[in-house]
């Protein structure tokens, strides 16, 4: 076929957001109820189409997350998480969608609007185990989405910002075992945190958890990598570490 006689496919370009923050020391994502076939009523990503061939992708990820949920995305930072092409992943025609994805602390309840029935914070492991089901390709994306909150956490003092001015290792912990989803041994946690150089700064106070000794507080440091990073337990095994 000569270029001459080559037609473009009819592609039709949208956006997915993932979305995560700490709620009641559970890590949740955002998830809207679809008011528009296909898949009325079932739960998903917010995002949606470029309204034009003029729209920037990431205008329209901002777009959508305020349309959808009235979260202003201004005060996230989104990263591109990957595109999503496979041929069935839409009944509607072959839809190639550019996924961005943010974790961020303090989110506020979202509230729905456009082609979104109902907008809601949903505890991962609800989606995890099978308890919420996710329309389109959503499953994939979310799951893509999750593994890249997990390993940000490894690498960046992101952690921190869930957090309040003044911490305890225990709540850091507390905040590394909802992300991660998984139990961490106090001990071997707290060596790692304190060999990772200005991840968190003593702050020369204490505080009473409970009836044991008093905890050590500490603040966020200046650094916002972690060196070495905190490497998930599961990964250590996969890597041979002790």
């Amino acid at each position: 076929m000569s270029d001459d006689d080559w037609i473009p496919p009819p592609v039709l370009v949208a956006v997915d957001l993932v979305i995560f923050t700490l709620r009641d020391s559970v890590l949740q994502v955002l998830l809207v109820e679809r008011g528009i076939e296909p898949f009325r009523g079932a739960w998903a990503l917010p995002g949606g189409f470029l309204a034009d061939d003029r729209e920037d992708v990431l205008a329209a990820a901002h777009r959508e997350l305020k349309e959808e949920a009235d979260l202003d995305a201004s005060r996230l930072h989104l990263e591109q998480l990957g595109a999503y092409g496979k041929p069935d992943r839409d009944p509607r025609g072959r839809v190639l969608s550019v996924a961005y994805l943010a974790i961020a602390p303090g989110l506020p309840e979202p509230r729905a609007g456009t082609d979104a029935a109902h907008a809601t914070w949903t505890p991962v492991p609800d989606i995890l185990d099978g308890r919420v089901r996710l329309a389109f390709d959503h499953h994939e994306i979310f799951g893509d989405g999750l593994e890249w909150a997990r390993s940000k956490l490894e690498r960046s003092a992101l952690a921190t910002a869930f957090c309040r001015e003044t911490f305890t290792i225990n709540e850091l912990q507390q905040v590394y075992e909802a992300v991660w989803g998984l139990g961490l041994d106090s001990r071997n946690f707290y060596r790692k945190v304190q060999a990772a150089e200005g991840f968190i700064v003593p702050v020369g106070a204490e505080r009473r958890e409970g009836r044991g000794r008093p905890a050590r507080l500490f603040k966020a440091g200046d650094r916002t990598t972690i060196n070495p990073p905190l490497v998930r337990p599961a990964a250590e095994a996969r890597e041979g570490k002790s």
